[in-house]
């Protein structure tokens, strides 16, 4: 009788307690993804993340790798993640993945990071859209990493970029990908083309976006997938930094701050509710970049900064 009773308790114990395959796997840096009610993601400027609608947290401040050759990708992925930055934004047709990849071990072999502290973007190139899977594969491979935090298509390619983007939604479902968007999807009927045909609903959109091309009309827009804006080119890019850096709004603003103006647009992108990826091969230019959480732009600060919208894009693709 008493073996018959210890043989029941334990059956009632076992009933009870779901077994590891039953319960739901979940990544300990994934939470339940906002519901979907057409606001625009907060900015939590005290933990310097966003909460994605993928159920994830990301850096609201990153460095792009964009035009930087293997080397330099390696050395500012690495003065970036010792700087304090987090997120680290690259692409396949940069020709850098491998360099970034090389960059973050250095990082962690030193003990500055560890791979779950660093979010780690990259995008899938148009002539790869066939081939979305092995493009996937490929960029884990040049990265060196087990999983992408977030992978997004380059650019829009209505020929076959939603294959591409249900390429990247199986990679999703396999744990290679964490959340996934899009790239240089300017107008609201392009980016519905695809958002309405997938699953998923993009995390994120990243486009050319500054004081001169605020994005305006389009974050308002991808709001209703709980969509976040991402700025390349934050700065103008490359040859047109001193443009915006000597405009006379930003000018008097950053002297007001003590800040340079490539502070203060980093610093306006952050309270407009745009991620921001500044791009730079210079260790204390990377240092300054970061250097914007100690100071806050004031709302008729704010106000100036709009009114400098010029629908003024500086690049052509």
């Amino acid at each position: 009788m008493k073996k018959m009773i210890i043989a029941a308790m334990a059956a009632l114990m076992l009933a009870g307690c779901a077994s590891p395959k039953q319960e739901e796997e979940k990544t300990p840096e994934q939470t339940e993804a906002p519901e979907q009610t057409g606001t625009y993601p907060e900015f939590n400027l005290d933990t310097k993340t966003v909460h994605l609608n993928s159920g994830f947290d990301m850096p609201v401040l990153g460095l792009g790798m964009f035009s930087l050759s293997p080397g330099q990708a390696e050395n500012s992925t690495y003065w970036a993640l010792k700087a304090g930055f987090r997120l680290i934004d690259t692409a396949r047709i940069y020709g850098n993945e491998e360099g970034v990849g090389k960059g973050l071990r250095r990082a962690i072999d030193e003990g500055i990071v560890k791979r779950e502290d660093v979010f780690i973007t990259t995008k899938m190139w148009t002539s790869d859209y066939d081939s979305g899977d092995a493009a996937v594969e490929a960029s884990l491979r040049r990265l060196g990493v087990d999983y992408i935090d977030l992978m997004i298509l380059h650019h829009s390619q209505p020929s076959n970029d939603i294959p591409a983007y249900q390429a990247m939604e199986r990679a999703v479902k396999e744990g290679k990908l964490r959340s996934i968007g899009l790239s240089n999807y300017y107008e609201p009927e392009d980016f519905d083309r695809v958002a309405e045909a997938v699953e998923i609903k993009p995390a994120l959109l990243q486009n050319e976006t500054h004081p001169y091309h605020q994005s305006t009309l389009m974050k308002e827009h991808i709001a209703k997938y709980g969509t976040v804006l991402e700025s390349w080119f934050p700065l103008g890019g490359r040859g047109n930094t001193q443009t915006l850096f000597n405009d006379e709004t930003i000018s008097s603003i950053s002297e007001a701050h003590g800040k340079s103006s490539a502070q203060v647009i980093i610093r306006w992108n952050l309270q407009a509710g745009n991620i921001c990826i500044p791009g730079s091969s210079n260790e204390d230019h990377i240092r300054e970049d970061y250097d914007v959480f100690d100071f806050e732009l004031y709302e008729e600060e704010m106000r100036q900064m709009e009114a400098l919208e010029k629908d003024q894009r500086f690049a052509d693709y």
